[in-house]
Order: C-alpha cells, then structure tokens, then sequence
C-alpha cells in the first residue's frame, strides 16, 4: 500500500506541523506500509505560469529549453510520478489567509491536467480519472470556520476537496480538522490536544483499514 503525505507548512510550531508529526509517529512502523512525503516548501517547484506553457511549447516542437522551462518541467513530472504511484493521499495543511498554502497551490496546478487526473467527454462531461484512490484531509486553522456565516469564506479544505474528490473523483476517507486555537487563546491547549488525538486515531484506522486490504 503506497502512502504519499504531502506536508504543506514550513513553520516549525504550525499546528499543521504537529498535525503532521503526530501522524507520521503513528504510521512510521507499519511494514505493509510504503510511506513517501512531498514537502511542498522543500521541493524545487516554480510557480505555475508562463514558464510552464512556454517549456510546453518548446518540448513539443524540439526547441531548447532554458534553466527555468527545466526545472518547471520537471517538477511537474515529479509531483505527477507521486500522485499516481500513491494509493492514499494524505495532506497536512494550513489555512493561510483563507486558502491553502502558495506552495501547495503548485503542486495542485502540476497535477491537475486534463488527461491525467481528469478529461472530458466529446459532450464536454467532466469524467474523474483517479476514483481508485483515497485521501485523507489534516487541516488546521486558527479561527472559527466551521458555524455557517463563516463556512463560506474558508477556501483550504473547500478546495482540496472540490480538486480531489470532485474534479479527480478520489475518496475522502478521513478528515481531522483543529479550529479556534488562536480566536479562543484560554482553550488553545486543550483544543490542540483534543484534535492531535484525532490525527492518531485516523493514523491507526490507517494502519488497520490497510493491514486487511493487504
């Protein structure tokens, strides 16, 4: 079973970090696991834009690429070759001013291209190419998203799961989500504890869900 957590955060104390830890402790010793992490901040990952479609362009008709066109090139090709060797996806990630991480955004643009992880019918229906595989959603924010005035301005979680559960068609298997550690300070610890015991234990449905697949 290949197991590919993509951690998104670089700060040291996010809680997201912890969020990450706590489930790479709890996997770590899982034989009949094949464990990769893609680290969004310590990859070579150039933004998605014109360098992409220029060093398209060029592979395409044979011209000579520069460093930039290169490296692009090639990220993408990495980030690809990872998502479709995985059979479960987990991301660690923060909400950054109400969306995901720019880094994570990249690797979202690199692997989302039509023929690959979706495609559409010559009637223009999107069909999802990647409905054999599962993902597992660790999310951390510091305010309060989840009541229904505030559900709509949050645009992490909404968009990972819009990209890969509805536009990919993979399978949401779990969710741990910790809010409200810096809006309610005097609960920060107690709120923290309580979501890092929801990361173990979607850590080890994991590890047992997957013993029995094996």
């Amino acid at each position: 079973m290949n197991i590919l957590v993509v951690k998104a955060n670089n700060r040291p104390e996010g809680i997201s970090n912890k969020m990450y830890e706590t489930f790479m402790e709890r996997i770590k010793d899982a034989d009949h696991l094949n464990i990769k992490v893609f680290d969004v901040f310590e990859e070579d990952m150039p933004y998605f834009g014109q360098d992409f479609f220029s060093a398209a362009h060029k592979k395409q008709n044979h011209f000579e690429l520069s460093d930039i066109e290169q490296r692009i090139l090639a990220a993408k090709q990495k980030a690809m070759d990872a998502l479709k060797e995985a059979d479960v996806i987990v991301f660690a990630f923060p909400l950054w001013n109400f969306t995901i991480p720019a880094k994570l955004q990249t690797f979202v643009d690199y692997v989302a291209e039509a023929g690959f992880s979706f495609k559409y019918s010559p009637e223009g229906k999107l069909i999802q190419l990647m409905t054999d595989k599962k993902v597992i959603l660790l999310n951390a924010r510091g305010g309060i998203y989840s009541s229904p005035e505030r559900a709509p301005i949050e645009m992490a979680v909404t968009y990972i799961k819009n990209t890969f559960n509805g536009m990919f068609g993979m399978e949401i298997i779990d969710e741990v989500i910790i809010e409200g550690h810096n809006a309610m300070r005097d609960k920060r610890e107690e709120i923290i504890e309580e979501g890092l015991k929801k990361v173990s234990k979607a850590a080890n449905i994991l590890v047992e869900q997957t013993k029995i697949i094996v």
